[in-house]
């Protein structure tokens, strides 16, 4: 595949270049009302937001439904006025830019439902390029280039010459992200752009945009439920908590600090820091003893946790039984009666322990 983006024009060490990222500034973001009177009224989401997402670097954006990740999503590209506050992309003030200018520096992928109408995808990837085209539209062999390879650089280029209307959710999502990239922004905020993808697909895209912030220099947003995933790959991650608090720093920061289980953490579902994970909060109803392999370990201990049982530690004195890995998928149950149960694979072995 042929690179034809152009080289880095970020600082991506943060500098106070011209192309110094997304910042920003004792930001409030949330929706104007209008009273009887008529007057507007703010009633803010989010508020005290001091920002920045470096460029080189994907920045995920975190947090529950319902928190206000899409309402920052719009008001940084431009879509919702901020109540309060200033936005800074590339060292230049939101508000005092240009929508001409803007379109050059920010590309946006949003879950708007889009209708393409007659376009083919490439038509439709190729709308990216219109704030390089001038007056006329035209599209250049440069444009072209730039064009067929965001389609390839998503994975979507065996659909360039397929109507956009025939395609599916997850191919359009891929060829609108397709269309963020031709567009050759500074900045690209994207959200859920995962969303209707599979998990081969989803981790593709995810390391795309990590790949593409650090080799070109792009400062990448995304907003995601995509946590576990997220929090592997992500530079730097915004997580905004149950009180609407906006938490800012490397994914091991906020796992460290407690932040991301504080803002995950249900009545049947609890984050393991340890490895990065979400699992499932149960009271076990007996302990178990284990004898199996290393390799097998986590498996058994996660197929009996389903069906209320604990792994005992070594000495317990309350353990109501035992579980051998006998090797090529054959186990033993022994219960405390000393009567043991031969099965074959953890499908048979969760039937019997559940009535065990």
């Amino acid at each position: 595949m042929t690179d034809t983006m152009t080289e880095p024009r970020a600082d991506t060490t943060g500098g106070a270049g011209r192309f110094s990222g997304l910042v920003t500034q004792g930001l409030a973001v949330g929706y104007r009302t209008r009273s009887p009177r008529g007057r507007g009224a703010g009633r803010a989401v989010l508020a005290g937001l001091d920002l920045e997402a470096r460029a080189g670097e994907l920045t995920v954006l975190l947090g529950p439904n319902g928190a206000g990740k899409s309402t920052l999503l719009r008001t940084l590209c431009g879509l919702l006025p901020p109540l309060d506050g200033r936005i800074r992309i590339g060292g230049a003030d939101l508000a005092r830019t240009s929508p001409t200018a803007l379109a050059r520096r920010l590309a946006v992928v949003l879950t708007d439902r889009v209708d393409p109408g007659l376009l083919s995808v490439r038509e439709l990837a190729g709308l990216g390029r219109h704030p390089h085209t001038g007056f006329t539209g035209r599209l250049s062999a440069a444009d072209h280039a730039a064009i067929e390879w965001s389609l390839k650089a998503v994975g979507a280029g065996h659909l360039a010459d397929r109507p956009a209307a025939e395609l599916s959710d997850g191919e359009r999502q891929r060829v609108l992200t397709a269309r963020a990239l031709a567009q050759e922004p500074e900045v690209v905020l994207l959200d859920e752009p995962t969303a209707f993808l599979d998990v081969p697909s989803r981790v593709a895209l995810t390391v795309l945009l990590r790949d593409l912030a650090r080799d070109k220099g792009l400062t990448v947003v995304v907003s995601t439920h995509d946590l576990e995933l997220a929090l592997r790959v992500a530079d730097a991650v915004w997580l905004v908590d149950r009180d609407s608090r906006v938490h800012a720093g490397a994914p091991e920061d906020l796992i460290r600090s407690g932040t991301v289980a504080a803002a995950f953490d249900a009545d049947h579902l609890a984050f393991d820091p340890a490895s990065g994970t979400f699992g499932l909060r149960r009271t076990a109803r007996a302990t178990v003893a284990v004898d199996a392999p290393a390799d097998v370990l986590p498996l058994l201990e996660r197929a009996l946790a389903r069906e209320g049982l604990a792994v005992a530690d070594q000495g317990d004195p309350h353990v109501g039984g035992k579980v051998s890995w006998d090797g090529a998928d054959r186990l033993t149950l022994t219960g405390t009666d000393g009567r043991t149960v031969p099965v074959r694979g953890f499908h048979e072995l969760t039937r019997t322990v559940r009535t065990w």
